[in-house]
């Protein structure tokens, strides 16, 4: 009679964290920074369609590093929880906050129940009328929740592009000024030459949406041109 194999709950857990901070670190990094014009989300990402930060709801946004099919799933379940929260309730119902419990929720489940975690990490930001109102808030593969000041980074060479970002980062910075910072911050392993507009994917979370464009939806991503005249400083 054979005997069953067994592993401690100890080691069990330790060995799928491992395997999916492994997963994790072998993809670009994004940086989501708040700034006086809003939150700029930034990614290293030459794809023009598969995208690595998205838009949730109204002032709400999501960025995330992994696995793609892994990450576009919880973005796409974000999106129908915060339709449905609106729908049945009242649109400012839909925060950042709860989304973000939400997700750990999931996650936490994931890692706990299944056989294999996903190889994830997310943010979900929120933009304030003022920058004191913002909200950002990163969850790690085992439903670890943070709530960041400032900034987040997540994936690749988290610790070195945040120690960048970090030297940089002021109350005051505009769009432009947190573009360059984010890209300067991504480049950390090349020359910031390398990272051209058409490599980087960003978006950004427009502090006032209402002013010029007459609608209360704040996201907007950035075309490569635009993202290439911000880095140049010509707009």
């Amino acid at each position: 009679m054979t005997q069953q194999f067994y592993v401690s709950p100890e080691q069990l857990m330790k060995d799928r964290a491992d395997f999916a901070r492994k997963g994790i670190a072998r993809g670009r990094s994004v940086v989501v920074i708040s700034c006086a014009d809003g939150i700029a989300l930034v990614a290293e990402n030459p794809s023009p369609s598969l995208h690595k930060i998205g838009e949730i709801y109204d002032k709400i946004a999501f960025a995330a590093v992994g696995k793609y099919n892994e990450f576009e799933s919880l973005r796409q379940a974000g999106v129908r929880y915060a339709d449905v929260r609106g729908y049945s309730y009242d649109r400012e119902d839909v925060t950042a906050r709860g989304l973000a419990s939400v997700y750990a929720q999931s996650l936490g489940a994931v890692f706990t129940a299944e056989q294999k975690p996903f190889e994830v990490e997310l943010a979900v930001a929120e933009v304030g009328h003022t920058q004191a109102d913002d909200h950002l808030y990163r969850l790690t593969f085992d439903g670890s929740i943070a709530d960041e000041n400032g900034f987040v980074v997540m994936g690749g060479l988290a610790e070195q592009v945040a120690e960048t970002v970090a030297g940089g980062w002021k109350d005051d910075l505009d769009l432009a000024g947190a573009l360059r910072l984010a890209v300067k911050a991504l480049a950390t392993d090349k020359e910031v030459d390398a990272l051209p507009g058409t490599a980087v994917e960003a978006a950004v979370l427009d502090r006032s949406p209402e002013s010029g464009r007459g609608s209360r939806r704040a996201f907007r991503r950035l075309r490569a041109e635009e993202i290439t005249q911000l880095l140049a400083g010509e707009a």
